[in-house]
């Protein structure tokens, strides 16, 4: 099984997290993640997620650094995640694909229900708190 490659963005706003809740379908329904998508064909990381916080939120990130690359197998699809440390100039997010959002403090990341392959972000952020 081919894996599928997506990009994820740790958006940060005056040391706020960004924490976004997905869609109640699928394995991971109504499971908190960072907000992002998938590559498209010849894009770099960098333009994907550009892309995808542009297309699933309406504002525009600038990417600080990378983070970390998750792999992680859910039982229908393996999943390999590209982090992006991001800053965003404005908080008014519009939800165009996420049923929820919120922002949070570092040391907050832990009280929400996580998908499995942003647990490694949370758990690398708070350590670097």
């Amino acid at each position: 099984m081919k894996p599928i490659e997506v990009v994820a963005a740790i958006i940060k706003k005056d040391n706020k997290i960004l924490c976004t809740q997905r869609p109640d379908k699928g394995e991971t329904a109504l499971k908190w993640e960072f907000p992002g998508g998938k590559l498209e064909d010849g894009e770099s990381n960098e333009e994907a997620l550009v892309r995808e916080i542009k297309e699933e939120l309406e504002i525009e990130v600038k990417i600080c650094n990378y983070l970390m690359t998750v792999n992680h197998q859910y039982s229908s699809f393996d999943l390999v995640m590209h982090g992006y440390v991001c800053k965003a100039a404005d908080e008014e997010i519009v939800l165009n694909e996420h049923v929820d959002s919120c922002w949070l403090d570092v040391e907050e990341l832990a009280s929400l229900d996580w998908a499995e392959a942003d647990k490694p972000i949370v758990e690398k952020l708070m350590k670097n708190n």
